[in-house]
């Protein structure tokens, strides 16, 4: 047994401020008391394992010192050891349990133990944050394999669409004739049978949840032998080893995603009564349910018996309470029904929720951090895309909520790492622009204004979301120069991977390259070389500037803004600008600090114009090049030399 596993559901420390409330593979649960106010922490085991080793060693040590001493020495999430008075309260009860743990375990009175640790553990919570802190995903990886069941507020949500109600439904009935016979179809000899329009009562997620969490408290008389239902709820049970083994599979989960975009108090109506819970996880106030309602549920619940339906029963001093709630003739929240709920604080404005609706659930706020894998919990390296260079996504979120916290004095509106989602680790310019630029425009800075450095060029001029766009040959594309300013604005680092710093060298290396001649100087970098027509040996950033130049000499008459307008139809993947007259080129360069600019274009003269062609090519680019190319019908075909 491993020293983490030593502590126990119901664990105390000494002085009775935390509390084990929940045990699984791989976290603890600690219900933390602080001036009366109760919280709760999840803490992995792989970490508390690592402190414990390390607490043993250093006894007065913290974790503060812990998280400096250990780092780089596990892939366990430092911003953990911020949780430096839980960490060290449990490897003291670990580690000295004479003076420093309270061993209260399960006392034979399971039911009323176990159900407070349920209701410990969080029966009604709403993590709430900035967008794309990653609220949704919590409670996704929170309640993995459970049974859940999802719905979402919006403005148009209703008690009806929450709960229940009567619906037109198309039901396929049999026709019978006027004396009541069934018709009969002479060349089939099969009973003709016709769609009808009927009502009939449809629940919604609260009921569907609702129902589901109340059969996993016991099972149908019929089907005792039907192991899907024949569950006995742990808060029910007498048997602290069946407690721990079966906890998981008793739990029906609600979540509703987006709370706060919907009327709370016209969605719940009077099921508000019921999110006060006892001690014990049931609903300390039942309600009547409507006539409606009730025929549903006694439907529903016809043949259902209700583990310890006489403890429950004592709960309400009421000796057929269980009864009722079969025949649906009250509402009872069972203690298995989790509902938890996601709120973003940048909405909170749409539909107030009034202090005695937040009274009832627990809030847990979802910070803003850097995104990390779920398996190895490494962190993730989003970057920005430009085409010419990659930014930082961390470092951009951190910089822009300095921004937005200086110029709004809010936390509301500020982003999270998952406010956009990355394709492999990337956000391209289109998708950077048209989701963050536009939420930042017209959501956050637009009732501050645009007067801030930030927000301007080199020569003072506002960056105006209409800039972050431009018009090229009839088509629209996003203005790279543009968005380079305002990162750089903001001082976001660069993002260079191992395969970036390659590709760099690589560039540096074959500007001077000899087109023909295939030997390779470096022997730690393979670069491909690339054939035209069967002629030459060409580095990838080279193939592009020679095939353009065999195409403008091949068609003389032609204009350079002609073949600007072909080459650019190809539309190469982050290389916006393949091809450009020397006037667009010299107006980029005049807005970009990118000290390396004009090195990241070659110049071409076609007909006494001179246009301008990226040599920005990495494998991946320079693969879809040729593939567009040697599909047109230019008279060009570019391939691979076999080295």
């Amino acid at each position: 047994m491993e020293d983490y596993d030593k502590l126990m559901i119901g664990d105390q420390s000494v002085d009775g401020r935390l509390l084990i409330a929940d045990k699984d593979r791989l976290c603890y649960q600690v219900k933390l008391e602080n001036k009366g106010a109760f919280s709760m922490r999840t803490i992995s085991k792989q970490l508390l394992g690592e402190f414990i080793d390390y607490y043993r060693k250093n006894p007065d040590k913290k974790a503060e010192d812990a998280r400096v001493e250990l780092k780089e020495l596990s892939n366990i999430d430092k911003f953990e050891y911020g949780y430096s008075a839980t960490l060290t309260a449990m490897a003291k009860m670990v580690l000295d349990p004479k003076n420093e743990l309270i061993r209260k375990g399960i006392s034979t009175d399971s039911f009323s133990t176990e159900s407070s640790l349920l209701k410990a553990a969080g029966l009604q919570q709403i993590y709430y944050g900035a967008p794309g802190t990653g609220k949704s995903k919590a409670i996704k990886d929170l309640t993995f394999s459970e049974d859940v069941i999802r719905t979402t507020f919006h403005p148009d949500s209703d008690y009806a669409s929450f709960v229940g109600t009567y619906k037109p439904i198309t039901e396929e009935v049999v026709l019978r004739d006027c004396n009541g016979k069934k018709v009969i179809d002479e060349e089939t000899g099969k009973v003709v049978k016709e769609d009808r329009i009927a009502y009939k009562f449809i629940p919604q997620a609260f009921l569907e949840a609702y129902v589901e969490a109340w059969k996993k408290l016991g099972s149908k008389k019929s089907e005792k032998s039907d192991k899907s239902y024949n569950r006995i709820h742990p808060a029910l049970l007498d048997t602290p080893d069946i407690f721990t083994k079966n906890k998981a599979s008793k739990k029906q989960y609600l979540i509703i995603e987006e709370i706060n975009r919907g009327n709370c108090a016209q969605i719940f109506g009077d099921l508000f009564q019921l999110l006060d819970r006892n001690e014990y996880g049931f609903s300390d106030y039942p309600i009547v349910a409507d006539k409606d309602m009730q025929k549903y549920l006694e439907k529903e619940f016809e043949g259902w018996e209700i583990t310890n339906k006489d403890k429950i029963n004592q709960l309400y001093g009421e000796a057929n309470m269980v009864s009722l709630i079969m025949r649906g003739e009250r509402l009872v929240l069972p203690s298995n029904l989790y509902i938890w709920a996601t709120m973003n604080t940048s909405d909170q404005s749409l539909f107030p929720i009034d202090s005695a609706f937040k009274r009832r659930w627990d809030w847990k706020y979802v910070p803003i951090r850097e995104g990390r894998d779920k398996e190895t919990n490494a962190p993730l390296n989003w970057y920005i895309n430009t085409g010419d260079k990659q930014y930082k996504w961390w470092s951009f979120i951190s910089k822009v909520n300095n921004l937005i916290g200086s110029l709004t004095n809010s936390e509301d509106k500020k982003l999270g790492y998952f406010f956009c989602k990355a394709k492999d680790g990337e956000i391209d310019a289109d998708l950077f622009v048209s989701k963050v630029i536009f939420y930042l425009w017209n959501d956050v800075f637009k009732d501050y204004g645009f007067d801030d450095k930030d927000f301007q060029d080199e020569e003072g001029k506002i960056l105006s979301f209409d800039r972050f766009y431009e018009d090229k040959n009839g088509t629209t594309y996003v203005d790279i120069a543009i968005v380079e300013q305002f990162l750089e604005n903001l001082g976001v680092d660069e993002f260079i991977s191992d395969e970036r710093e390659e590709y760099i060298n690589a560039n540096e290396d074959e500007e001077n390259e000899d087109s023909s001649n295939p030997n390779i100087s470096s022997p730690s970098l393979k670069r491909e070389k690339y054939s035209i027509n069967n002629s030459g040996a060409y580095g990838k950033c080279a193939v592009p500037y020679e095939a353009i130049k065999l195409y403008s000499s091949s068609h003389p008459t032609l204009p350079a803004s002609t073949i600007i307008k072909i080459w650019s139809s190809l539309n190469i993947k982050h290389i916006p600008h393949l091809i450009e007259s020397e006037q667009d080129f010299e107006r980029r360069g005049l807005n970009t600090k990118d000290a390396k600019f004009r090195d990241k274009a070659k110049k071409l003269t076609i007909n006494d114009e001179t246009v301008y062609i990226s040599n920005q090519f990495n494998p991946g680019r320079i693969k879809e090049f040729i593939q567009k190319v040697n599909a047109q019908d230019w008279g060009i075909n570019i391939e691979e030399i076999d080295q």
